[in-house]
């Protein structure tokens, strides 16, 4: 039976590769088949891995050059089985030429258990007012 602490484990992983800009580490914490909701990028599901990481290879997310954190907020966790759901408000904030920013956004990523580990599968975003990522 899986433990809530090694899925926590490897969403923390995903996400830090996100805003570290790591898209070796992203690619080992992700499903190829990926799909994904951005409302603030387009109305439409995002299929697949290319989209972000030619997004996280050209520093999309504000964060590279600068002192940032992530904070997830009302962190909630259902697991079934060999698949989790993964909700939170999550509020990066980033610190840049002297400029403090804080953005948010309400997620949710699915999790599935596969031969090789967890991995994500499914992440959906909704505005969670503030600023956009």
């Amino acid at each position: 039976m899986p433990t809530e602490q090694e899925i926590w484990q490897v969403l923390h992983q995903h996400l830090h590769a996100i805003y570290a800009g790591d898209p070796d580490t992203y690619q080992a914490t992700t499903h190829a088949e990926l799909s994904l909701y951005e409302w603030f990028v387009t109305p439409h599901r995002i299929d697949g891995l290319p989209f972000h990481r030619f997004m996280m290879e050209h520093s999309w997310s504000g964060s590279q050059g600068a002192d940032w954190r992530y904070d997830l907020l009302e962190p909630r966790l259902q697991i079934f089985g060999d698949c989790a759901i993964a909700s939170y408000t999550l509020v990066v904030s980033t610190f840049k030429d002297g400029s403090l920013r804080n953005t948010s956004v309400n997620e949710s990523r699915v999790l599935v258990k596969f031969s090789d580990g967890w991995k994500v599968v499914h992440v959906h975003k909704s505005p969670a007012g503030g600023t956009s990522p």
